[in-house]
């Protein structure tokens, strides 16, 4: 069999032509389903505590999926988890949701996204199953937890100018919030930590460049770790999609394991 030498024009042609194919079965078949690990440390004294974030899994009834998130979180055996928003878009997936977030083998901590809000569910048997877990849905109210080392606040973000749980001058202080951009709507208080979702890091990322676009509420707070006056923010790129637009590209869901 006689094999054709490509010409470098020919092979430049070729790479272009299919890198666009490439990327979009990426974007589609690939990573909406691809759970990054990230591990962090907050604060500059050894950590004493560790914590698993997740967030934005929207819920469209692909259980497969979301017990797989469950289950890699319980592998990362956290002292608690946070969850900051969005469990489903519609009321009737609530339930499948809740009964898998039960598997979750630590204590579980929550806050509503605005599609909780906006899917008008109940939270009744939201609050049931997180304290089922030992957790709490936390609607601007706090828990002290870990015999009072650790206190988490939990920000409805249900209206402007909202007064947060208090602080505790014993403790490290944790914030759980939906929305990234609230960081500028709490005041003077200091956090050692602040959690929050939303964002969905844009879904997709433009390399060296960042997200494309990004929901309400956002801000500079696309995704990661920034330092703030406030204290340290950390936005999680959620589990699942937006809508119908359930692709994403240079931008994985992420499951991050916290020590503080």
């Amino acid at each position: 069999m006689k094999l054709t030498r490509l010409s470098r024009r020919k092979f430049i042609a070729t790479a272009l032509l299919a890198a666009p194919c490439l990327t979009a079965a990426d974007a589609k078949l690939i990573e909406p389903t691809w759970v990054k690990i990230r591990h962090l440390t907050i604060g500059s004294q050894p950590p004493t505590h560790r914590l698993v974030h997740f967030s934005d899994v929207h819920h469209k009834g692909d259980r497969e999926y979301l017990v797989s998130v469950v289950d890699q979180i319980n592998s990362l055996a956290p002292d608690f988890v946070c969850f900051t928003g969005d469990i489903i878009e519609q009321g009737k997936f609530l339930g499948e949701a809740l009964e898998i977030f039960s598997g979750i083998k630590a204590p579980l901590f929550g806050v509503p996204g605005n599609h909780d809000y906006w899917s008008r569910i109940s939270f009744a048997p939201v609050l049931k199953c997180f304290n089922s877990t030992g957790g709490a849905w936390l609607m601007d109210e706090r828990r002290e937890i870990a015999d009072g080392k650790i206190n988490l606040i939990g920000a409805s973000c249900s209206h402007a100018n909202q007064a947060l749980a208090p602080l505790s001058p014993r403790a490290k202080n944790i914030l759980l919030m939906h929305y990234p951009a609230w960081v500028k709507k709490i005041g003077g208080q200091t956090f050692d930590l602040m959690l929050a979702g939303h964002s969905h890091g844009g879904q997709v990322r433009i390399p060296f460049y960042g997200s494309i676009i990004v929901p309400f509420g956002v801000d500079e707070y696309d995704m990661g770790l920034f330092q703030t006056p406030n204290g340290p923010l950390y936005v999680n790129p959620g589990i699942g999609y937006i809508g119908e637009y359930d692709f994403r590209f240079n931008c994985r869901p992420e499951i991050t394991v916290i020590e503080i």
